[in-house]
């Protein structure tokens, strides 16, 4: 083995694999991350791509790399010998973009030299084309010329003496997705091979960050230090990333001043855009602490479900999400799953939860999934992929997301999406990012993921095909929790089988209880006085309700533990908001005027006994 063979080792897989197989191959396309820095020894150090390329050429004596694309034509990228590229072009080719016949007659005459080792890099061959499936007259003449090089070409012995070989003068094309050029040349057999070129791994990440850190002087750590490990968590955060992304993390990083421990804030601002970390604020942390009297207050009667969701949130605030996890700097800062009956609060959890946390309406997403049952309803999340309507709008989710990424997003009825829809929720919860159709990834490391699911309350009847109740109120909460736990791990395990989506949940599936007849009391209250407050703030009319005024509405709204506070409310449009609406308006109530409601009267519709004050 000679020395460049060993240099060549620690080299990407790519330049490897192109370099060792010129003998049989004419073209390349590679595809994927082909606008990375490559690592390459000594070092190491970071190239382009067509840089490496080249390296990996120039040993077995190709004299020059000519780059086209289709913007500035031929150029010429490197010459080991003077005039060897224009020797085989013609004069007047570099530097020109010549119409499609005459690129088709370079491409003959780098493929053909017979007098020198060539190779041409095709840059930015993804926007050769408008639509790979439906080619015009011109691209079709393009690439079946292009197919036909590949059959015809003959590879010519050359190269410095110890590495004498017969290889050929390979065309290279560059595109972002390997269904970026018809498939018919992708799959044309041996002489045209495709190539993919990955995103770093965590090893290359860390060797390369370690190099940025050397590059911008931050830091210069001896193994097992702080600074070594911080580094290595910098380099687990940016997962899915390329090596520039790195550089630019680290310049952002020296630009402002920051040091090897507050990488993790740069890699933020570089996702996001955002320079203020609302999770760190400290009044956030002061909210939380005071938030549980307020949220027992809001959501009556799940104290159990409340403190979990407080315990969450601590650990959100604290970046202790996933830290069982190799990366758990990418996961959503917090994730809950609520089931259990319907009208105990769990929607009004999640609505709290946006409340405590980031102080605004803006800031709680909802979804409900009812609307998400088709296979193609996936695209309302992440925008249709190119070509179908719809794609210049982007996706509902990751729209939202990228205009505001500190979020409580929920997904309501979660067990009604269709199973094509829920895949799209693994990546998001194991690497807190997703791609969208338009090739742009949305980053939701900073928000809170809230499920909500009916499950375990209802079954259908086999015989019936009618749904029965399989807990009710009078079971204890105990054996209510494990019929409801065991529900939802057979409907994602059995049903679905997405196992893998149950277990990205884990313990964070939260309960909860049926609400008993002494909580719907104080919702019952709850829900008077918003609306008498309601009133007030907009009209500026107070209401005043007598004790048997209150008692008349309480005896017209009956509590149903099947219906939980939801059934509450309904029955109050009917037996109080109507006729107070009703009352208002006939009246004319003015501005700082008073209503005192005496009593309710039943009928179809109810009537107020009502007196100004």
């Amino acid at each position: 083995m000679n020395g460049w063979s060993k240099r060549l080792t620690d080299w990407p897989p790519f330049a490897r694999e192109l370099q060792g197989t010129l003998s049989v191959h004419a073209q390349y396309i590679l595809h994927g991350n082909v606008r990375d820095r490559f690592l390459v020894p000594p070092g190491p150090m970071s190239l382009p791509l067509v840089d490496v390329l080249w390296e990996a050429l120039r040993p077995d004596g190709y004299r020059a790399l000519i780059r086209y694309d289709p913007v500035t034509g031929f150029s010429l990228h490197a010459e080991a010998e003077k005039g060897a590229a224009a020797h085989a072009l013609g004069t007047g080719v570099l530097g020109s973009a010549p119409s499609a016949d005459r690129l088709m007659a370079q491409l003959a005459a780098v493929s053909q030299a017979g007098t020198a080792r060539l190779a041409l890099v095709l840059d930015f061959a993804s926007r050769l084309v408008v639509s790979p499936a439906h080619l015009s007259q011109d691209e079709h003449d393009l690439f079946r010329y292009a197919l036909k090089l590949a059959e015809t070409a003959i590879p010519r012995l050359g190269g410095p003496p110890e590495r004498q070989a017969a290889l050929f003068n390979p065309l290279i094309w560059l595109v972002d997705g390997e269904r970026d050029l018809p498939a018919w040349l992708m799959a044309s057999g041996a002489r045209v091979r495709p190539i993919g070129v990955p995103f770093p791994g965590l090893d290359e990440r860390t060797k390369a960050a370690r190099m940025l850190a050397r590059e911008f002087g931050l830091v210069d750590p001896p193994e097992d230090s702080d600074g070594a490990r911080a580094l290595e968590a910098f380099a687990r955060q940016t997962d899915g990333m390329r090596t520039r992304d790195l550089h630019e993390i680290v310049r952002l990083a020296w630009d402002r001043g920051m040091g090897a421990t507050e990488l993790p804030d740069a890699v933020r601002i570089y996702k996001l855009g955002i320079e203020d970390n609302l999770w760190r604020r400290g009044e956030l942390r002061k909210r939380i602490q005071e938030g549980e009297s307020w949220l027992h207050d809001r959501v009556k009667g799940q104290r159990r479900a409340v403190l979990k969701t407080l315990d969450i949130l601590k650990r959100a605030a604290l970046g202790l999400s996933g830290a069982q996890a190799t990366s758990p700097g990418t996961r959503p800062r917090g994730i809950l799953f609520f089931a259990g009956p319907t009208g105990v609060g769990k929607t009004e959890l999640a609505k709290a939860v946006a409340a405590l946390v980031f102080g605004e309406a803006d800031s709680f997403l909802r979804f409900d999934m009812s609307e998400f049952s088709a296979e193609h309803a996936a695209d309302r999340l992440i925008g249709a992929p190119p070509g179908y309507v719809g794609f210049e709008a982007g996706g509902e989710l990751t729209s939202a997301v990228r205009r505001m990424p500190f979020r409580v997003i929920l997904f309501d009825e979660i067990e009604k999406a269709h199973p094509l829809v829920l895949d799209k929720f693994l990546q998001i919860l194991e690497d807190g990012r997703l791609t969208d159709g338009q090739g742009m990834t949305t980053y939701f490391s900073e928000c809170v993921l809230v499920f909500t699911s009916n499950l375990g309350i209802y079954r259908e009847d086999p015989a019936t095909r009618r749904k029965v109740r399989t807990v009710d109120e009078t079971m204890a909460p105990e054996e209510v929790r494990a019929i409801v736990l065991e529900t939802v791990k057979e409907h994602f395990t059995d049903r679905l089988n997405r196992p893998e989506l149950l277990n990205r949940f884990g313990d964070n599936i939260v309960v909860f209880d049926f609400i008993s007849p002494e909580v719907a009391g104080l919702i019952f209250d709850g829900q008077v006085d918003n609306i008498i407050r309601a009133v007030e703030e907009q009209h500026r009319v107070r209401v005043e309700l007598t004790p048997r005024a209150r008692a008349d509405l309480r005896a017209r709204c009956p509590f149903s533990p099947e219906n939980g506070g939801r059934g509450i409310g309904n029955a109050l449009e009917s037996a109080f908001i109507n006729p107070l609406a009703r009352e208002l308006f006939d009246r004319d109530a003015v501005p700082g005027s008073t209503l005192r409601i005496l009593g309710v009267d039943g009928g179809d519709p109810v009537t107020l006994r009502a007196e100004p004050r």
